[in-house]
């Protein structure tokens, strides 16, 4: 249900919204790169890694991340730190999958943390939260 004070959102502009999905593991990533294509109206762009991440960024200004933190060539906090000193995604919020979260450093940036394995429409509902 959508609270009175919210512009409503039509599918038109709920489609140019973006994830960036970072997650090196080719078959949870395209899993919910599929996931987020089918079950939601958002584009879902996955990448395998930071490097490949922030590289992506060059062409696009998604509208959320979910970051895996258990990435190679840097995690997934070193990522968002990256990702956030950029002045136009300083504010983009950030949901991390992880099986071992670092709680402590998710809860000092605002992240939203998410231990695997996890339910995929608890995901799907706090992909909607932050899209709103």
């Amino acid at each position: 249900m959508q609270k009175a004070n919210q512009p409503k959102v039509t599918g038109e502009e709920a489609i140019l919204k973006t994830i960036l999905l970072v997650e090196d593991d080719s078959t949870i990533g395209e899993a919910l790169t599929l996931i987020i294509s089918q079950e939601t109206p958002y584009t879902g762009l996955l990448a395998s890694n930071g490097i490949e991440a922030l590289g992506l960024i060059q062409a696009i200004e998604p509208d959320l991340f979910i970051l895996d933190y258990q990435l190679p060539l840097m995690n997934g906090i070193d990522l968002y730190d990256q990702l956030h000193a950029i002045e136009a995604l300083k504010d983009i919020p950030a949901i991390m999958i992880s099986a071992q979260l670092p709680q402590r450093e998710i809860d000092q940036r605002h992240i939203i943390g998410v231990s695997k394995p996890f339910d995929i429409d608890e995901l799907l509902q706090l992909i909607e939260s932050n899209l709103v």
